[in-house]
């Protein structure tokens, strides 16, 4: 009887729920499998925060150490220059008087991110949520260690278009890592991995 069963493949036997489970994706055949490619989306989101902080963090010790109280670097004319300057304020030198208060919210984005990365299935999201994190790590860094003082620190910005106000890495990675999370959003693609409809 037990042969004849698993010929015909009735429902009853473990074959043949195995075999339901891999052509519909449930039960515990699909709980392994999205394990797996959510440990990679949260390996892929901090990788790239890691290289976008080492970058950031790099470039500002560079900054620092050869850039700090000499005249600007010329890069493309007067167009682009490396130029040394400490930043009180938001991204971009916004805000100034607010330093304490950017650096809660940088902070809170950090925790935010984390947490959120429990539920990342998504890869594109995975760099979007990882170039924020970086960024949001890079410039914190610098609110705490740097002077005049613990959470009130001047963050180190040294990019300077003709025109623009003066950045740095992490104000890049920022942006970048805001401009994709928009793009996601308007395809409708959820950090889940799910695409909606509006």
């Amino acid at each position: 009887m037990a042969e004849a069963e698993r010929i015909i493949g009735t429902p009853d036997t473990p074959d043949a729920d195995r075999e339901e489970q891999e052509r519909t994706g449930t039960g515990a055949t699909a709980a392994e499998a999205g394990r797996p490619r959510g440990k990679r989306r949260i390996a892929v989101l901090f990788a790239v925060a890691a290289f976008a902080y080492a970058l950031d963090l790099i470039s500002k010790m560079i900054v620092v150490a050869e850039l700090e109280h000499q005249e600007p670097v010329e890069i493309v004319g007067d167009w682009l220059r490396f130029e040394a300057i400490r930043n009180a304020g938001a991204a971009f030198g916004f805000g100034e008087a607010f330093t304490v208060i950017f650096t809660v919210i940088a902070a809170s984005v950090i925790v935010v991110i984390i947490r959120l990365a429990r539920k990342l299935y998504s890869l594109p999201w995975a760099i979007a949520l990882g170039l924020l994190l970086g960024g949001a790590l890079g410039n914190l860094t610098d609110r705490i260690f740097r002077s005049p003082g613990v959470f009130e620190g001047a963050v180190v910005d040294f990019i300077a278009p003709k025109h623009f106000a003066v950045f740095n890495l992490a104000d890049s990675a920022i942006v970048c890592g805001g401009i994709l999370i928009v793009l996601l959003s308007f395809r409708g693609l959820d950090p889940d991995g799910t695409v909606h409809k509006d």
